[in-house]
């Protein structure tokens, strides 16, 4: 069936929509993986006329340097306690050869034959978590990969596999490092209330290293409580709400924070480095803790 007339010569009938020719698909370029016949039909990488490179530009220098700070205080193993303040990255302690730390975490279960830093037994647990969150995916796959750079932007890979096979297929074990960083975080917690004790273990003290540790644990829950698995978690395979109020009370708190989860990832990864930095200054001399009361 034909209709109006064709556009190329303006007499004769027109063909119907779907029966004229396809345009021609150009040939795969060189390294890209995006030309196919099922997509569409674009030579150029992309049509974007933004800074696009920024976004992923930032993150990978942001995540580089923490992973670099990181790398060094993980290996460093001291200046990891000044009383009453413990470093996130030493807390808990699973080793017996941490520092002495009053009341701190300090649970021996590896014994003596551990002998690198203890701050490796530890570090796994949050490191697994965020490794595996789905924001930090989207961050270190366009980030570091290029997987894509950014939206609407040419991949440089000639295939996808997604998260099917190794190591990526690792990635869904996200939901059982929620539980580990619920503990970490309880962890952290417990540090920051022992920080309002002064070095002589007396209750009443508050300092400036006391408002970092209670800044960072607050962090550290909000990004904890914003994952998706703990959304799920929460709110997940309910057919009813109405049956469930608390839950469903709940999955809408979690789901504002969820909202933020992004913000709340990066808060949370400066607010661990800046509290350990903090205790590691106290710690060396190289100022002493203001107190303020």
């Amino acid at each position: 069936m034909s209709t109006g007339t064709d556009p190329s010569t303006g007499t004769g009938p027109r063909p119907s929509a779907g029966t004229g020719p396809r345009p021609a698909v150009p040939a795969p370029a060189a390294g890209g993986g995006v030309h196919h016949p099922s997509r569409a039909a674009i030579p150029a990488p992309h049509l974007r006329r933004d800074r696009w490179w920024l976004a992923p530009a930032a993150t990978t220098t942001g995540l580089l340097i923490f992973v670099v700070y990181a790398t060094w205080r993980a290996f460093a193993d001291e200046r990891y306690y000044a009383a009453p303040y413990i470093s996130p990255f030493y807390s808990p302690c699973f080793a017996t050869r941490c520092v002495p730390m009053k009341d701190g975490a300090s649970w021996g279960l590896f014994g003596d034959w551990w002998a690198l830093s203890p701050a490796l037994l530890v570090l796994i647990f949050p490191l697994g978590f965020r490794l595996t969150c789905y924001y930090y995916r989207k961050a270190y796959y366009r980030g570091f990969w290029a997987s894509p750079p950014a939206c609407a932007v040419a991949e440089p890979h000639k295939k996808y596999t997604g998260e099917t096979r190794f190591p990526l297929i690792l990635q869904n074990v996200h939901r059982y490092f929620f539980y580990a960083a619920v503990l970490v975080a309880a962890v952290l917690t417990y540090d920051a209330a022992i920080g309002f004790r002064n070095e002589h273990e007396e209750w009443g003290h508050m300092g400036l290293g006391t408002l970092v540790l209670v800044a960072n644990a607050v962090l550290i829950w909000a990004y904890t409580l914003s994952c998706h698995s703990c959304r799920h978690i929460v709110g997940g395979r309910l057919r009813t709400f109405s049956k469930h109020p608390v839950r469903y009370r709940m999955w809408t708190w979690v789901g504002r924070l969820n909202a933020r989860h992004m913000a709340l990832a990066w808060a949370s990864l400066v607010s661990v480095a800046l509290a350990d930095l903090y205790v590691y200054l106290v710690a060396g001399g190289v100022f002493d803790d203001p107190s303020f009361f």
